[in-house]
């Protein structure tokens, strides 16, 4: 008897844990201000998604904890935390879609999603009072079914967005910049994996529910915590991800269009802002001493910025290094900043090999070692280690 009496207690205690954490975090969230700018307005409409499904977590956890007294308490507390995971799952994946591609699932098919998930969702909870039978049990496998073809299905749409979402940013900085997002991509699988284990926990023996409610609390606080730390730092991502809206440009457009067009059409940029070959004269002087103050070293910066630094066009940039170079700008460059970290792994050995990468202008690790192994064909630490000398 103090056994049951001890695990309702922690299941009581797990579920209001739940109230008081999703309140507090999607309170916070509201409260959290954002720039009004325009391209600021897809974050701060992701952040105030994720604020009303936390509140709406609060409420379902309260709805739960209120019915304690009732008999196979334990059962309709897993049936509750389905309809939680299943909610959070189609309101979760629509904001962090939304952060990285806002016009990628409109609002209308999200509030499909929402309106068919809260349909079964009060059928579910009218099943639990009816007596065992198949109509129960019907009843119970179309959801779990339901449920699994959504998680499936945001994880596709969710990875295509992803992957999109990576290449505007390297098109947009003209380097690897993917570890910006990288930490979406992270909390996403977290969460997905955090939502399906309630499959899990349905077979298991009652009594583990609590350890699953306590584990989807301590997620959301995880998540949040991420979030908010993106919220500080989002301007860089903000500015790739804005630029189509902001510009009228659409990089896609160019790569569809063909290399002829795409040539003809730099071409006829150039000429109309620069003035043709006499500006490729000038430019080549503006490298010299770019490539002088070791300028390449710098990252985080956008195509613009860099064709400011050399008084010239991003469009004119690209068109002199494939004519007259024969490569492309991030390729030159990156070449560059290996020459450079090859000269300081020899010259300055109290500098490790993650300083030396940032140093020579690489902002993440794992690009860093593989550029360089692409290029010298050995790792940093081989090439320090062998003085410079290529291996027999």
């Amino acid at each position: 008897m103090n056994s049951l009496v001890d695990i309702v207690y922690n299941i009581e205690l797990s579920l209001l844990l739940g109230v008081l954490t999703s309140f507090v975090l999607g309170f916070l969230l509201m409260l959290i201000k954002i720039p009004h700018t325009e391209y600021a307005k897809k974050i701060a409409k992701g952040k105030n998604t994720i604020a009303v499904c936390f509140l709406v977590c609060a409420v379902l956890f309260f709805i739960t904890l209120s019915y304690s007294g009732i008999p196979d308490y334990d059962t309709f507390v897993a049936l509750m935390m389905f309809i939680i995971t299943a909610m959070s799952s189609a309101i979760l994946s629509y904001s962090l879609i939304n952060v990285l591609d806002e016009n990628y699932v409109d609002n209308d098919k999200f509030l499909i999603n929402i309106g068919v998930t809260s349909i079964v969702s009060y059928v579910l909870i009218k099943a639990f009072w009816w007596d065992n039978g198949w109509p129960r049990t019907v009843v119970m496998v179309t959801a779990i079914v339901l449920f699994i073809v959504q998680c499936i299905s945001h994880i596709i749409v969710f990875n295509k967005v992803y992957v999109s979402s990576s290449i505007k940013l390297e098109q947009y900085y003209d380097e690897e910049e993917d570890d910006k997002i990288r930490w979406i991509r992270f909390c996403y699988i977290i969460m997905m994996l955090t939502q399906m284990f309630i499959l899990v926990y349905l077979l298991l023996p009652t009594g583990f529910m609590k350890v699953y409610v306590s584990g989807y609390s301590l997620f959301i606080l995880y998540f949040t915590a991420n979030f908010i730390s993106f919220l500080g730092s989002h301007k860089l991502l903000l500015d790739a991800f804005a630029y189509k809206t902001l510009s009228g440009k659409d990089f896609h457009r160019k790569r569809r269009a063909g290399s002829r067009a795409l040539a003809r059409e730099m071409r006829d940029d150039s000429i109309n802002a620069s003035g043709g070959e006499a500006d490729f004269r000038s430019l080549e002087h503006s490298i010299d001493k770019w490539v002088e103050e070791k300028r390449y070293r710098e990252y985080d910066k956008s195509r613009e910025d860099i064709a400011k630094e050399l008084n010239t066009t991003k469009e004119t940039l690209h068109l002199y290094f494939t004519t007259k170079m024969g490569v492309d700008f991030k390729s030159w460059r990156t070449a560059l900043r290996i020459e450079e970290a090859k000269r300081m792994l020899l010259e300055n050995r109290d500098l490790s090999v993650h300083i030396v990468g940032e140093l020579s202008g690489f902002s993440d690790r794992s690009n860093f070692h593989r550029q360089f192994t692409k290029l010298v064909g050995c790792s940093p630490k081989q090439w320090r280690e062998s003085e410079g000398l290529p291996e027999e």
